[in-house]
């Protein structure tokens, strides 16, 4: 595993000055000082990275910003390494706000592991530096294709007991969300009853789909990240655009499970670890987009 340290000195070959962490979860080697090879100025992160695991122990001291060498954008210091991102490219930020963000992250880490769970702008920033630019198309043709099946254009049956609380409810809080859908691309949503969706009409499929498209990779990573947790293409757009803030998303995308809680209770340790945890997916992309654009 990529969190493995092996001290200099055990049956391993010559302990090597490079923290890079490797995808194929090799171990981790920390220099010895009687080691006559190069010493490392970067720092790789794994693929894990990306997924959530815990990557290995704190293994740097200190957390330092600083200009890239072309002068072209802000780099994350760990000592004296370069922070690489998992495919091995210097971690390259547009803004010196953003790189100070990131190496907050580093600096916030624990002496026993390495959490990217706690990161949530390090992986952004890597989404939008390697996945983006390398799979846009595919992030917006998997986007267009839950456009239809979007949270905001679902809506309970009203002439049912069970239901009707819900739909009024509905009606109160998402539909002025649809009202500036119109306004903003100039067609009605269409909403609808049934699990499996509805169709919109097809110009307001391709205005949507010409905003992923005209987004920079920045935008279009935060648009992904919070269409995944809120189930919505369209609360995502509005969260970006200003439109809504993230207590407004919250009480959208929670809507029916709160008026749950609110007729059975809140199970502590659930609902309210659930609605912490929605809370950082959904800001941290506009908070990263913000920094992003910050000079």
């Amino acid at each position: 595993m990529a969190s493995s340290l092996a001290a200099a000195g055990e049956e391993q070959p010559q302990s090597s000055s490079s923290f890079t962490f490797s995808s194929e979860e090799a171990p981790v080697y920390v220099k010895s000082p009687a080691s006559k090879w190069k010493s490392s100025s970067s720092v790789t992160m794994p693929m894990s990275f990306m997924t959530g695991s815990i990557v290995g122990k704190r293994f740097y001291k200190e957390v330092k910003t600083r200009e890239a060498d072309d002068s072209n954008g802000w780099t994350v210091m760990l000592d004296y390494r370069t922070l690489k991102t998992p495919s091995k490219r210097p971690l390259k930020l547009p803004t010196l706000a953003l790189a100070k963000a990131i190496a907050a992250e580093w600096e916030y880490q624990q002496l026993d592991g390495i959490r990217p769970f706690t990161m949530p702008l390090m992986r952004l920033a890597c989404t939008a530096l390697e996945r983006v630019p390398l799979t846009r198309a595919k992030i917006i043709e998997n986007l267009m294709k839950k456009f239809n099946q979007d949270l905001v254009f679902c809506r309970a049956p009203h002439d049912n007991d069970l239901t009707s609380y819900v739909h009024d409810r509905q009606v109160e809080k998402i539909d002025p969300l649809l009202h500036w859908v119109k306004s903003e691309f100039g067609f009605k949503p269409v909403v609808y009853s049934s699990f499996f969706g509805g169709k919109q009409e097809d110009g307001l499929v391709i205005a949507v789909e010409n905003v992923l498209k005209k987004s920079d990779d920045c935008e279009l990573a935060a648009i992904d990240a919070i269409a995944a947790s809120a189930h919505s293409l369209i609360i995502a757009i509005a969260m970006v655009r200003g439109k809504l803030q993230t207590e407004e998303a919250i009480e959208l995308i929670r809507l029916e499970e709160d008026l749950q809680v609110d007729r059975w209770g809140l199970v502590e340790g659930g609902h309210d670890v659930d609605i912490a945890d929605l809370r950082v997916q959904i800001s941290s992309p506009v908070v990263f987009l913000g920094l992003s654009r910050s000079l």
